[in-house]
């Protein structure tokens, strides 16, 4: 959840604008599209299968030199 307080003198588009970019860091937006349609769970195996391998293959080639 994002909480945001408004400052001293602050307008509406400054408040908005600072609330979009809490927004995107929190992750929410990600989120959202990622549960917007069904997802089977043999796809979901699959992505983190590719998520991990590409991790490995990052990690040997940074450190397995």
């Amino acid at each position: 959840m994002v909480k945001m307080t408004l400052r001293d003198r602050e307008s509406a588009q400054e408040a908005v604008r600072r609330f979009r970019k809490l927004v995107e860091r929190s992750g929410i937006k990600k989120e959202i599209r990622r549960r917007e349609f069904y997802e089977k769970p043999s796809e979901i195996k699959r992505r983190a299968r590719i998520r991990a391998e590409r991790r490995a293959r990052r990690e040997r080639l940074l450190f397995g030199r």
